[in-house]
């Protein structure tokens, strides 16, 4: 009887897996990837010793054998530049076509239209692009892609970049993927705003790329990003993060940073054909370099940023309308940040060097910023210095302090009278008219300011 119940208990266990590998097989994701390939004149021109377009249907070609034994995934084909020569003129510039559509069959379709295809018009990229929207019948669980393979530029006055994103927009499909066959600097910038950039140089790199380009549309490469705490955690968050191509140093995509319904750094899809150099735009910023991704892995970067907070405050009122503070690094010569008064802002855990712009400047050195913790910073509440002169002239202000007078302000020498915020501290002020001709002529005011007291000055 045991071994029966075994038996039974064995079985219900096969059926249950087989029911849930079934329903998962069924509501599982077609991947529908439209291929957008260039026909036009420019591609008769030779690859070392071989046509572009003979070498761009041949790896397509064979790319379609590899391809149908993947399951769950159909293609179609779109030529643009093939149908009407240059000399067309409008025709020319809406010359595109959907060769083979949708359907479980057209691998094998569209190895046989690719025979067919002869390059012979213009580049109408946007026009092209704007009509697949009609291209991806109803699907409710489809992932639509679009890989456009090409070796020129826009040549009928269209705008390939708003046309794919509006594409993405209205959720037609994914941002695309570019193939640029032997395309120049300035063509390579203005199709990077089209959607993921490949470059292929040559045959051998143009059938890497094609690989490339197919492994990260099969596969979901995702990157999540641990920003670490002191204590080796990854509790830190809320910062914009930067990531840029090794290679190119142009900016591929920009983050902010933040913990998922799970509690833990979120995961966001990455291209995995590029090698990244991060930056953390921490307060000072964190950087990681020649970061490289694995194809179809989630990948996890970890980067030190523990961080505390600073906080600048006065006593007691604050006269100055727009009090700021210099931000350095101990020992560094070199301002990162200006931090408002009144404020609390984030910096990465160390010692720090401030320099508050009251009059005189306020100096603070080796200032700790701790993890997770506020670190206050007071200064003293100023004073109010009003100073009467006898006549327009030449006027500055000193620091009285040790014997020794330190210059901190210049007086217009076209007014009588000015209103001074200063810190609390001995001072003087040094005047000699403008009409006087003479150094014996130089009058002297010492003084004092206490926090939150006014003095009047007058000669």
């Amino acid at each position: 009887m045991k071994e029966i119940k075994k038996h039974i208990k064995h079985t219900l266990l096969a059926l249950s897996l087989l029911i849930a590998f079934h329903s998962f097989a069924q509501t599982k994701q077609k991947t529908r990837i439209l291929f957008v390939l260039d026909g036009s004149q420019s591609m008769l021109g030779r690859w070392g010793d071989e046509q572009k377009m003979k070498v761009a249907t041949r790896l397509l070609s064979n790319l379609m054998d590899s391809m149908q034994s993947m399951g769950n995934v159909e293609v179609a084909l779109r030529v643009y530049g093939h149908q009407y020569s240059v000399a067309a003129g409008n025709r020319s510039c809406e010359d595109t076509k959907l060769e083979v559509p949708f359907s479980s069959n057209s691998f094998g379709k569209i190895k046989s239209k690719l025979l067919d295809i002869r390059p012979q018009g213009t580049t109408p990229i946007a026009y092209s692009l704007e009509q697949t929207k009609d291209d991806f019948p109803s699907c409710n669980n489809c992932k639509n892609i679009i890989i456009l393979i090409t070796d020129g530029i826009e040549e009928c006055d269209g705008d390939p970049c708003a046309v794919a994103l509006a594409l993405q927009k209205n959720g037609v499909t994914l941002k695309p993927f570019v193939i640029g066959m032997g395309l120049d600097l300035e063509t390579i910038e203005a199709f990077r705003c089209v959607g993921s950039f490949f470059e292929a140089k040559d045959q051998e790199s143009f059938k890497n790329v094609l690989q490339i380009v197919i492994s990260q549309v099969m596969n979901n490469t995702t990157v999540q990003v641990n920003l670490i705490d002191t204590n080796g955690e990854p509790t830190e968050t809320n910062v914009n993060m930067t990531f840029y191509d090794n290679h190119s140093k142009s900016i591929e995509y920009n983050f902010i940073h933040t913990f998922n319904s799970y509690g833990v750094p979120d995961t966001v899809p990455i291209n995995p054909a590029l090698n990244y150099d991060l930056t953390v735009h921490t307060l000072p910023e964190v950087k990681k370099e020649n970061i490289k991704i694995i194809a179809g892995k989630h990948n996890i970067i970890a980067l030190d940023a523990p961080q505390g907070m600073l906080k600048l405050e006065m006593s007691g009122l604050n006269e100055y309308d727009d009090l700021k503070c210099l931000v350095k690094k101990q020992g560094d010569l070199n301002v990162f940040h200006v931090q408002n008064f009144d404020e609390t802002t984030k910096y990465i855990v160390g010692n720090y060097d401030l320099e508050i712009l009251t009059l005189p400047r306020t100096i603070i050195k080796n200032v700790n910023i701790a993890q997770s913790h506020t670190t206050k910073v007071f200064i003293p509440d100023p004073g109010i210095a009003t100073i009467f002169l006898p006549a327009r002239g030449i006027t500055s202000i000193f620091t009285e302090e040790n014997n020794q007078l330190k210059w901190i302000y210049n007086i217009d020498q076209n007014t009588t009278r000015e209103t001074i915020v200063l810190q609390p501290g001995k001072y003087r002020v040094v005047n000699r008219g403008l009409n006087s001709n003479k150094v014996i002529y130089t009058q002297e005011k010492s003084f004092t300011i206490s926090s939150g007291t006014s003095v009047q000055i007058k000669f």
